[in-house]
């Protein structure tokens, strides 16, 4: 059964629509995390590639590192070519926008934010600078902004086949696309599956993969669910359970020799909120001793049944 990495099996109806297609390109507004309710990375993984335009500077990064064979924006899609603000949610990067208003729903949720200030391209300009020729699929998730970057398109040079927006508003869940419907709809595109979340329109020239994209959300269990397989060290059914076992043993016997910047980093990213700090200096006898006897278990100093 294969794996659904999206939230609403938005991956998987889009390899209904283009099935048996073994190449194609793709381009991602608001991409989010590279792996996590990834729309996109259904398709890499397949072979294709595209565009990911992600703005917060952590996650623009992890593309760098796991999908190197996309090409990486980082920065805004929306009206028009300049600079404007950004709400970047702390936490809760989902809820990151360039409507304060939407930001303020994070706050519901016990996440505040940051204003910065971040470039931002049309999305006629983004494939201007990138030479784009063809486009398979535009997945758009700014929450609430989606009608502007679709009002920064050039729809007569630049037609994706498939659009999937996100529909309804941020942490309210109320309808949404009246903002952005009758501007597809006046450049010939046809409104054809609504999954709850999102609304897929497909470019009138492309009937066949109009009748292959489902009217209606598939059965939740026609796939795997990226929450039912868990981490991968803790459980057996996930895919890369093997390789987390593996790492992990190798990490724990290489403990003693990290230097003192990939310690505090590997502390600091592994810190849970109320945790205290078992040591303050990287550097002192006690962290290093704790380490070699954490390693010791891995690295053969210490005889351990398995």
């Amino acid at each position: 059964m294969p794996l659904s990495y999206t939230q609403n099996l938005e991956d998987y109806h889009l390899a209904l629509a283009f099935a048996g297609q073994e190449h194609g390109f793709y381009i991602d507004i608001g991409a989010g995390h590279p792996v996590a309710d990834n729309v996109s990375l259904w398709f890499y993984e397949r072979g294709w590639s595209g565009i990911v335009a992600e703005p917060i500077p952590e996650l623009a990064a992890l593309y760098q590192k796991i999908r190197p064979r996309d090409t990486l924006y980082q920065g805004l899609v929306g009206r028009e070519v300049g600079e404007v603000d950004f709400f970047h949610v702390n936490r809760l990067h989902g809820f990151s926008t360039t409507i304060e208003l939407h930001a303020d729903v994070a706050k519901e949720f016990g996440a505040d934010y940051q204003r910065l200030s971040l470039p931002m391209l049309t999305l006629a300009k983004l494939c201007e600078q990138h030479q784009v020729q063809q486009i398979d699929f535009l997945k758009i998730d700014v929450e609430g902004a989606e009608s502007d970057v679709l009002a920064g398109n050039d729809f007569n040079r630049y037609r994706p086949k498939v659009i999937v927006a996100e529909a309804v508003t941020p942490g309210k869940g109320e309808p949404a696309w009246e903002a952005y419907e009758p501007l597809l709809l006046a450049n010939g595109y046809q409104f054809r599956l609504f999954d709850t979340l999102n609304r897929f329109y497909v470019a009138q020239e492309c009937p066949e993969i109009f009748e292959r994209l489902p009217a209606e959300r598939a059965p939740w269990d026609e796939v795997t669910h990226m929450y039912e397989i868990g981490r991968a060290p803790e459980q057996a059914n996930h895919p890369d359970f093997a390789l987390a076992q593996q790492l992990g043993r190798g990490f724990w016997a290489a403990l003693p020799h990290l230097d003192q910047a990939v310690l505090l980093d590997i502390l600091a990213r592994g810190k849970r909120t109320g945790d205290t700090a078992a040591f303050d200096q990287v550097s002192s006898p006690e962290l290093r001793i704790a380490l070699g006897r954490i390693a010791c278990g891995y690295d053969g100093g210490q005889i351990v049944q398995e």
